[in-house]
């Protein structure tokens, strides 16, 4: 049996975010494995209430942990990084990430008590052996600073995993992309087997634009407001931070950050070199001081996040500050689907305040981290490689870019998580499915998808819940008739009496008609209830409520 280059997305292939990549070299089953970034998505009120965060379900990689080599993050994104503190300790391999990147993720290992070092690495042409795999980090443009695309070279051939990147020569904070070293990746080493490619923007047409171009456009449209103006972005688009404020400086306003992860995404930047001239900013006690016209806010909660300073400016005061009419709110970045419903939230109630709020404009306030068709049609010229992987993106985005490389006769594959490649030949060929899913943290604690903890929240969400108490005295018989307590259920049925009392009359009937067997026995009384409930309940309000019997007996002394 011949060795193999096997490629396994475990989360990031078929949806955006959550981001985790595994390739595996050796023979069929005992491959040597590196993982490629460990992301979290986020939780929503819909598929899943209560929850903070979602990332893959890391089942397969703690089966298989004592053959993975080493974790490499590309950068230091929560859809890339935000798993690791939660996932290292059922893998235990060694981490290697550049020095910003470290820095985070040390920070959230410290957070978790994760007592193990982030190996900090230099970029190409600095390698990093790990097992049968030799691999480079490369410096490439994307929305946050010291963002890496992976070379891994293989005895199959050389892998160019791109991790998300965008094509700027002018990204204001962090590396520019560099054409000439790209040209030299693809000459090198019998040039590129496989491209694992970003898919985000493969549907945007023209072609992307730098964080440079933001400058004017941003400076004219703060010197413009009469009253204070407050932006909101991603904390960690650094850059974006930095056009901002150098922007309200141009335009004569004092500039204040709030938010604890942007004070915390500056100060790592600072601390490791990536951000050298940011301007000085005030602080939020200060800011409050300063007259309205000649003061800018950048704040956190670009997503509609509730606990974000956007959404607390939204509800009122925070921090002494607070938004008035002839005030702006300018939303410099776009919303990714799924989290509408929280933005337009805030945008609604700035505009109950009559405060001007203004968007990206398609793109006027805003260009994306991610690179759009053109660009990713560049980069495969540029780096012609014998077969490409599409990743990091939902099914349409990864099935238009494989169309995309076949039409440029690249062979290619769309692989969501679970489905792993052989990458050996020609051709990305389908070889085996695992089984994927995804663990939640729910406060503290992480779950898996198969505990049912989110399901029965759901369901509790959708139907309610109605709790039945029942006393068994020491003849076997109820001591009074049932009670009932209900949740989220309204308090009148059809027939016009409290729901409470039309369920305790359905219950105490079908009591006095049971059999002796049936009051002997908690499981058969446990049914008898949960029918009573919900056959009434359909009846009264047309639902089928979550039922919890409690039934308590007493015995002979």
């Amino acid at each position: 049996m011949s060795d193999r280059l096997i490629y396994l997305p475990l989360g990031g292939a078929g949806e955006i975010g959550m981001n985790a990549y595994v390739y595996g070299y050796g023979r069929e089953g005992k491959e040597r494995l590196i993982i490629v970034d460990l992301g979290v998505t986020f939780g929503d009120m819909d598929t899943s209430p209560g929850i903070d965060l979602i990332m893959a379900d890391a089942s397969w990689l703690e089966q298989n942990a004592s053959r993975v080599e080493a974790i490499f993050i590309t950068h230091a994104h929560e859809d890339h990084i935000g798993a690791l503190a939660y996932l290292w300790p059922k893998i235990k391999a060694p981490i290697y990430a550049r020095p910003f990147t470290a820095r985070l993720g040390q920070l959230k290992l410290d957070e978790g008590g994760i007592h193990t070092e982030i190996n900090v690495v230099a970029p190409r042409p600095d390698t990093i052996e790990a097992g049968p795999f030799n691999v480079q980090f490369v410096p490439i443009s994307h929305s946050i600073p010291e963002s890496s695309a992976l070379v891994i070279d293989t005895p199959a051939g050389r892998v160019v995993h791109t991790g998300d990147f965008k094509l700027d020569g002018n990204p204001i904070v962090g590396e520019p992309f560099d054409a000439v070293m790209w040209d030299e990746i693809s000459k090198e080493n019998g040039g590129v087997h496989v491209l694992t490619c970003d898919s985000t923007n493969i549907f945007t047409h023209l072609p992307g634009r730098s964080e440079s171009t933001l400058i004017q456009p941003l400076t004219e449209l703060i010197a413009l407001q009469d009253g204070m103006i407050v932006a909101t972005t991603f904390a960690s688009n650094v850059a974006r931070l930095k056009t901002l404020a150098d922007a309200g400086v141009a335009a004569g306003r004092s500039v204040c950050l709030l938010g604890r992860s942007m004070k915390k995404m500056v100060q790592a930047a600072q601390e490791t070199g990536v951000l050298t001239d940011f301007p000085p900013v005030v602080q939020p006690e200060d800011a409050a001081e300063i007259p309205r016209e000649n003061l800018m806010l950048i704040v956190t909660g670009s997503q509609g996040e509730r606990r974000a300073a956007s959404a607390q400016l939204s509800r009122g005061r925070y921090l002494g500050l607070e938004l008035k009419e002839g005030d702006s709110f300018l939303f410099s970045s776009k919303t990714i689907p799924g989290n509408e419903i929280g933005v337009i939230r805030i945008m609604n109630a700035f505009s109950e305040m009559g405060v001007e709020v203004i968007t990206e404009r398609g793109g006027l306030y805003h260009v994306s981290g991610h690179a759009n068709r053109p660009d990713l049609e560049a980069v495969h010229d540029l780096l012609r490689p014998k077969m490409l992987v599409p990743m990091h993106g939902e099914h349409r985005h990864l099935r238009e870019h494989m169309k995309l490389a076949l039409s440029k006769g690249i062979a290619s594959e769309v692989a969501t998580n679970g489905t792993m490649l052989d990458l050996t030949g020609d051709a990305p060929k389908i070889v085996e499915y695992i089984e994927t899913g995804r663990s939640y943290v729910d406060g503290t604690v992480l779950i898996g998808a198969m505990d049912g903890v989110v399901r029965d929240r759901i369901r509790m969400a959708l139907n309610g819940h109605v709790l039945v108490t029942l006393i068994i005295d020491e003849d076997g018989k109820p001591l009074g008739d049932p009670w009932v307590e209900v949740k989220g259920l309204p308090p009148q049925g059809r027939s016009g009496a409290p729901l409470v009392e039309t369920l305790e009359t359905e219950l105490a009937e079908a009591l006095d008609r049971t059999s002796r067997k049936i009051m002997a026995n908690d499981d058969k009384l446990d049914e008898l209830m949960r029918r009573g409930v919900r056959t009434a309940s359909v009846e009264e309000i047309g639902k089928k409520p979550e039922v919890t019997v409690v039934v308590s007996r007493l015995l002979d002394e």
